[in-house]
This record gives C-alpha cells, sequence and structure tokens, in this order.
C-alpha cells in the first residue's frame, strides 16, 4: 500500500509539473491577462497563485513520495 501511495503522490508532481505551466502560458496570452494599461488584471494574478500552489503541491508531493518510500 505504501509503494501505491508513493506512486500516486508522484503522479500528482508529475501532472502538476507538466499541466499547470503549459495552462498558464495559455492565460498569460489571454486578452484578460492585462488592462488597457498593460497592468496584470485580477484574472492573471489569481491564476498565477494557482500555478504557485500547484507547483508547492507538486514539491511536497514529490517530497512525501520519497519519504514514504525511505521509511
Amino acid at each position: 500500500m505504501t509503494v501505491f501511495a508513493a506512486v500516486v503522490l508522484f503522479a500528482n508532481a508529475v501532472f502538476n509539473v507538466f499541466a499547470w505551466p503549459r495552462f498558464f502560458s495559455r492565460v498569460r496570452a489571454d486578452d484578460r491577462a492585462r488592462d488597457a494599461a498593460g497592468r496584470a488584471t485580477p484574472f492573471l494574478v489569481v491564476h498565477a497563485v494557482l500555478l504557485g500552489v500547484a507547483l508547492l503541491l507538486a514539491v511536497l508531493s514529490a517530497i512525501a513520495g520519497v519519504l514514504l518510500l525511505l521509511l
């Protein structure tokens, strides 16, 4: 069961690392990302926070997966 949990954590980490940055590049290119003056809109800020949280979860998932396998 421990190996299964580690595999799920690694899969989560890989998904977050590959999916979110690709999604965020599309968000940055969206017309709603910047206002007329070129400043970031709440649309961009919220998605940037989501990206940061997803990448943090990826790191934590990878660490937890490694710890599960080592302990």
